[in-house]
């Protein structure tokens, strides 16, 4: 692996261990209380690796940490990337509608219409904006796709409703 492709794969594994640590504080439980709820029996210091970003999460360990917080595991992927800034450009952003309308960058300001009518739509505040729909408003504001896509993404939410299931589920 090549040290740009390094140095990406290691801020994604940071990104995402940032996001389980958010989620499992967001529970308000220990690493230790944590853990045992895992079926996979892991330590805590696994967990504290996988946090930090220092060991590497394969699907079926990411898909067990996700089902035991009660978290859809695209989404918290998604969340942690948008917060990395990485990849923005091919994904669905999340958008804080209420904290896009209070920025007051000139650039952007054609984008505070949008986010009002887009408020009836998303009574909790929160938007989610595909790559195609950001290409079509870059194109409409007179910027690149990627400038959106930046600019945008700086406007995740401190929580994501949407993001915990129903009933929690475990792995299998």
């Amino acid at each position: 692996m090549d040290t740009q492709n390094e140095a990406t794969a290691k801020a994604i594994s940071r990104a995402i261990g940032e996001e389980l640590r958010r989620a499992r504080e967001e529970e308000g439980w220990s690493r230790a209380q944590f853990v045992t709820r895992l079926p996979s029996g892991i330590g805590e210091r696994t967990l504290l690796a996988y946090e930090h970003g220092i060991r590497v999460l394969t699907v079926l360990r990411l898909l067990e940490l996700c089902g035991a917080l009660g978290v859809v595991a695209t989404v918290l992927l998604t969340t942690a990337l948008q917060r990395a800034q990485i990849f923005i450009t091919n994904m669905n952003l999340y958008v804080d509608l209420h904290a896009l309308l209070r920025d007051g960058s000139m650039r952007f300001r054609p984008l505070a219409q949008w986010a009002k009518n887009r408020l009836n739509r998303c009574p909790d505040g929160i938007a989610e904006v595909t790559p195609s729909s950001v290409g079509e408003l870059a194109d409409f504001i007179g910027c690149t796709h990627e400038e959106l896509a930046r600019y945008l993404a700086r406007f995740i939410p401190d929580t994501l409703p949407a993001t915990r299931t129903a009933e929690r589920v475990g792995v299998n």
